[in-house]
């Protein structure tokens, strides 16, 4: 019987190792107390003065509001709110905190559209969840305090949907750092919403905080000293194995002179790169990378391929 070939067994190992990242105890950081929101409706998002400004003009009060590290409504699964909401009717405009780069405008999951603004000057960035995708998006770009990124969403197109409606309102998430700074997977990741781990240990900042204090800090706000491998690691095992498997074929088509393996492999990293690139994943160039290797094995196959006329003559 023969054995299966070496890819095989490392992609077998790949998936093992995710999935035990992925069922992991989340890090322990200890306690993570709920702080309050403070009421931002008296600052005057008008005045030029202000470094940041409320995203909203107004919001309401209902009972079930979620502040900074509150705590999730499971017992059993323990999570905390890496943000505050500010609740308002569907269609409600939303603002830039500051000015900065629109770095991220799309669909994610269960934030329906979604626009992270860097503040590059602050090191800062803020996140603005369960926008309208039906209504204006804007393009990545540059933008000023104030300006238009969304508007709220309707309560089955905001990350609900006509099963499980929710709540029209504006997740605000304020961090330290970049978004880039922060893989796209794991406790981590750049859009985290409620996660297991204390929220203001991984770079998170209360934004009412932050708004309230018109204050940035000497050399900008301090992201977490360097997340490192154990951050990136899903996201890394994830590509990697996608690199693994892709590079297999990539070699196969080039040393048999099959550049039909290669120029498939082209076609579908190329895709998995954009996809990858709109889910957040900040390492998706990997696959524009292996693209590039395929289309060059794809070349290099072609020119070894023998030619049948010479060949007869």
């Amino acid at each position: 019987m023969d054995r299966p070939p070496v890819h095989v067994w490392t992609a077998v190992l790949f998936i093992l190792i995710l999935g035990a990242c992925s069922t992991a105890e989340p890090l322990a950081i200890g306690d993570c107390p709920e702080i309050e929101r403070i009421d931002m409706l008296s600052v005057d998002a008008a005045d030029p003065s202000l470094l940041f400004r409320l995203p909203l003009d107004a919001f309401t009060e209902p009972w079930e509001q979620a502040s900074f590290c509150s705590s999730g409504w499971n017992p059993d699964d323990p999570t905390f709110h890496a943000a505050e909401d500010y609740f308002a009717p569907a269609g409600t405009p939303v603002y830039a905190m500051a000015d900065g780069e629109l770095t991220f405008s799309g669909r994610m999951g269960g934030y329906g559209w979604l626009v992270v603004v860097d503040h590059p000057g602050m090191n800062l960035y803020s996140l603005y969840g369960h926008l309208s995708p039906s209504r204006w998006t804007p393009d990545t770009g540059p933008v000023a305090k104030g300006d238009l990124v969304g508007y709220l969403g309707d309560e089955w197109e905001n990350g609900g949907s006509r099963e499980s409606p929710l709540v029209p309102h504006l997740h605000l998430g304020v961090r330290a750092g970049q978004r880039t700074d922060y893989p796209g997977r794991g406790e981590w990741r750049w859009m985290a919403g409620w996660i297991s781990s204390c929220p203001a240990d991984l770079g998170w900042l209360p934004p009412s905080q932050v708004i309230a204090s018109q204050e940035v800090p000497d050399g900008g706000f301090r992201a977490p000293g360097g997340p490192g491998l154990v951050a990136w690691l899903p996201e890394i095992l994830i590509l990697g194995s996608v690199a693994i498997g892709s590079g297999w074929w990539i070699v196969r088509g080039a040393l048999r002179r099959n550049a039909a393996y290669p120029a498939v492999v082209a076609g579908l990293t190329s895709g998995l790169g954009w996809y990858l690139g709109t889910r957040g994943f900040a390492l998706h160039w990997v696959a524009y990378v292996l693209t590039g290797v395929a289309v060059v094995a794809a070349a290099v196959a072609l020119a070894r391929r023998p030619n049948p006329s010479k060949s007869e003559a």
